[in-house]
């Protein structure tokens, strides 16, 4: 059977360009296409050849993606992939709108709907370069919303990774979808059974994260945070933080794998789809403070693995902050639960019953 792997693109490494390198693992002689491929800025694809498109060969494409918005699906169009049996997309927007031969199958991953389209004035304040241009960038995201739900009807099967994403497959395409957790690299997660003295908050430091919520909170309590990643926010963020908060950047995975295991809690602020990082603290058996709602609903077991707060203000964030330091938390069956349920072992053994149904 000819297996095709299709990824919007592969510039950048986030949730969805992880999930479609252990796709490709599963996959090892699958063909692998993509509308761009930056090898320094990406997932490792060892040697294997990667197909692109004609923006490929368009000068700094790569580096500034978000622009060739609207060449995304004449780009996937083009691509030939009627003499494949089976083709896997892993798709937050374009992937899904490849064509497929009459004898074929197509299985979408959706991470979301096309957000910038669907979702357009809470994308672009995450992106305030582009806020300014507004009223061009509507006129033309209009006529690709036609578009977007024209080639949401191409893939036979779609996956979901949470509820909240299956329903809005649901609402905006018309299409039901499977929900499978995506798993996490379990090998990599240590396990602590004794915290340090301090809490930890893991994101990019842009707006929607909301660490300026878990920022007030910790300078209201004085209590210790680290935090790691990068983003257009830091400095504003930084201005905002007392002494009793570092920001630590960029870390090397064995870093923030380290300070996974170490922190007393995790802390989540944002309103996610899905979300890989309160699943990671799980597997280093650390608990999660997070906002209840999203992604965390699927993944989280109050009381067990973490505590809920219901409104993404500093108040509420502190209220869920005293309630987890008087909890007495079983760290080991913490991590049981992250293993069992979001391994990659648990994650393949759902994923190659659905292969097998939508094959044969």
């Amino acid at each position: 059977m000819r297996v095709a792997l299709v990824h919007d693109y592969l510039t950048q490494r986030g949730g969805a360009e992880r999930v479609f390198e252990l796709l490709c693992k599963r996959y090892p002689k699958a063909d692998i296409f993509t509308s761009l491929y930056d090898p320094k800025r990406t997932i490792d694809l060892g040697d294997r050849f990667v197909n692109t498109t004609l923006l490929q060969r368009i000068p700094g494409a790569s580096k500034y993606f978000r622009l060739m918005a609207p060449f995304y699906f004449p780009a996937f169009r083009s691509l030939d992939l009627r003499d494949y049996d089976l083709i896997i997309s892993s798709s937050t927007s374009f992937a899904k709108a490849v064509k497929k031969g009459p004898g074929s199958r197509h299985v979408c991953f959706c991470h979301n709907v096309t957000r910038f389209l669907w979702d357009t004035q809470t994308y672009l304040r995450e992106y305030g370069t582009y806020h300014r241009f507004y009223p061009l960038l509507e006129n033309v995201f209009h006529r690709m919303r036609n578009l977007d739900l024209q080639y949401a009807q191409e893939p036979d099967l779609y996956i979901a990774n949470s509820s909240v994403v299956a329903k809005r497959i649901q609402q905006i395409y018309g299409k039901p979808a499977l929900v499978i957790n995506y798993p996490i690299d379990s090998s990599k997660f240590l396990f602590a059974n004794h915290k340090a003295d301090f809490y930890l908050a893991s994101a990019r430091l842009i707006s929607y994260k909301r660490m300026d919520v878990i920022i007030e909170a910790f300078n209201w309590l004085g209590w210790p945070l680290l935090i790691t990643g990068d983003g257009p926010e830091r400095s504003r963020l930084e201005a905002q933080a007392l002494s009793n908060i570092r920001f630590l950047g960029h870390v090397s995975d064995a870093k923030r794998t380290q300070l996974m295991a170490q922190a007393r809690s995790v802390v989540v602020a944002a309103l996610e789809d899905y979300g890989l990082v309160p699943v990671e603290a799980n597997a280093s058996g650390t608990p999660v403070i997070s906002y209840g709602a999203g992604g965390v609903l699927d993944t989280q077991v109050p009381g067990k693995t973490g505590v809920f707060f219901n409104r993404q203000t500093p108040e509420a964030l502190q209220t869920a902050l005293f309630e987890a330091s008087d909890m007495t938390w079983d760290y080991g069956k913490i991590r049981q639960h992250a293993m069992s349920r979001f391994s990659e072992e648990a994650f393949f053994d759902q994923v190659d019953q659905v292969m097998e149904q939508a094959c044969y």
